[in-house]
């Protein structure tokens, strides 16, 4: 049908073109735009109106021109024109429309092309809540940000059903602009790859650089992995660190997720002791984006699904405060085994969060609310009652809530002895004043043992002394 009397006239066109087109008009031609109608800014594009092979010449009209924006003849074999634009940038962006004369008689329009230029601002980014890892079935909120003030963002779904959406900016907290976008339900076969872009209302086809792409890890139900670390679960700011994912099944490959991150390494699976399969994750020198929460995956060859997570293991960085708090034992770092001790780590820096770990265990450290002392603020750690487990070196650190996986550098060490509880633990090896008063205890015994030796040996030759000087 032709185009009503108001659409031809927000085109601009004439009314002369206008009487022509509504007098049994042939029909509309196609209009596309070569590699795409999203052009970064700069780049070269080219629009395209296909027609009948009968057609003379070809128009193409942009919104809010008085005039054609370009006329062309058709190419060989005469039934499309070639629109060229060499350097894509702002005002070439809008909506596009086509048509072509045929005889006396003009075309009804083409469907409108809307060519958008992409660039001219800074990317935003684009994250996961609460993580880029989701259950089959479950759905994920996707967070496109940035702190540029746009306040519209467009999220792009490619590959299966491609599409995309638009939604007004929020203001978060932080300071930046912000949109929530659900996504789901989500499955392993949809292998949905995601980008955003800002932009702002009255420049709807200026858009920023995309966002660095986002992919789904859709996780089910088979047999979860472990995550570990062999530094442990505090590490030094610097130091280099190595999470390793392992399990008794025979996995193929294996990926790592951080909560909050956006990406999710994979590395192939290798045999390790014990019949394991494993893979590690070398994340070099440990900086202040290594703290956080991670969980990692297992896969079966190249399936999309992989299995349940990991349970969480917390890394924290020590170094990212410079002060260090103080430890102390009350009543004193030597107890016997079922009465109380209490560790009190102390820090005359503004802090709300106190750490407390044992040097080789396995659990993650003790985290207390800091309690404000006259300007000083503390943290008592109670052991009670005490075990031979409680034996051993102990650090504190302190931190800030709103930085819950960076630490201050760590208190200086104390060693706690559990007096007569060495067995199970190695806690001599741990203890260095309880293992020299052992060595003082069989050094003496050995010295008591010599001398009692030394008397038998003198009694024995005294009694056959008599006996040879009673025979002669």
């Amino acid at each position: 049908m032709a185009p009503t009397l108001p659409a031809l006239l927000c085109l601009g066109l004439s009314v002369g073109l206008r009487t022509q087109v509504q007098a049994g008009a042939p029909p509309k031609p196609t209009i596309w735009a070569e590699p795409g109608s999203v052009v970064p800014w700069g780049s070269p594009v080219t629009i395209w109106c296909q027609g009948p092979l009968e057609a003379q010449e070809f128009h193409l009209d942009k919104e809010g021109s008085s005039v054609p924006w370009d006329r062309q003849k058709p190419l060989e074999p005469g039934d499309k024109a070639k629109f060229s634009i060499s350097l894509m940038t702002e005002q070439h962006t809008g909506r596009y429309w086509c048509y072509y004369l045929r005889g006396i008689r003009w075309s009804e329009l083409s469907d409108p092309l809307e060519l958008v230029v992409t660039g001219p601002y800074n990317k935003p980014s684009l994250s996961a809540l609460p993580s880029p890892v989701v259950t089959s079935g479950g759905n994920v909120t996707l967070q496109c940000g940035s702190r540029q003030g746009f306040n519209r963002f467009l999220l792009t779904k490619e590959g299966e059903n491609e599409s995309s959406q638009t939604l007004d900016g929020q203001r978060s907290p932080n300071g930046q602009t912000q949109a929530l976008f659900p996504v789901g339900p989500v499955s392993p076969g949809h292998g949905w790859t995601f980008r955003c872009y800002g932009l702002n209302r009255d420049t709807p086809w200026v858009w920023s650089a995309p966002s660095d792409p986002l992919k789904f890890l859709v996780s089910g139900l088979s047999g979860k992995p472990s995550l570990l670390t062999p530094q442990g679960p505090v590490v030094t700011s610097g130091q280099n660190l190595t999470l390793q994912c392992r399990s008794d099944m025979d996995y193929a490959r294996f990926a790592l997720s951080k909560e909050g991150g956006q990406d999710l390494p994979q590395r192939p699976a290798r045999r390790a002791q014990g019949g394991l399969s494993q893979a590690d994750f070398p994340l070099g020198p440990v900086g202040t984006v290594h703290g956080g929460r991670y969980r990692c995956y297992g896969g079966h060859g190249l399936s999309s699904e992989w299995s349940a997570p990991s349970d969480p293991l917390e890394l924290l960085v020590a170094g990212w405060l410079r002060d260090r708090p103080s430890l102390s034992a009350r009543p004193g770092p030597s107890v016997a085994p079922g009465e109380n001790v209490t560790l009190l780590c102390q820090s005359g820096d503004g802090t709300d969060t106190f750490l407390l770990s044992q040097e080789g265990a396995a659990h993650h450290p003790l985290r207390l609310r800091a309690q404000d002392q006259g300007g000083r603020f503390q943290a008592e750690f109670s052991l009670s009652p005490v075990s031979s487990a409680h034996g051993g070196t102990y650090r504190c650190y302190r931190a800030l809530s709103t930085e819950p996986h960076l630490l201050s550098r760590p208190s200086e060490p104390l060693a706690l002895l559990v007096s007569g509880a060495c067995a199970g633990a190695d806690l001599c090896a741990l203890t260095p004043d309880y293992t020299v008063q052992n060595l003082i205890r069989m050094g003496f015994a050995a010295s008591v043992l010599l001398l009692l030796g030394v008397l038998l040996c003198q009694a024995r030759h005294d009694r056959g002394g008599a006996r040879d000087a009673a025979r002669n």
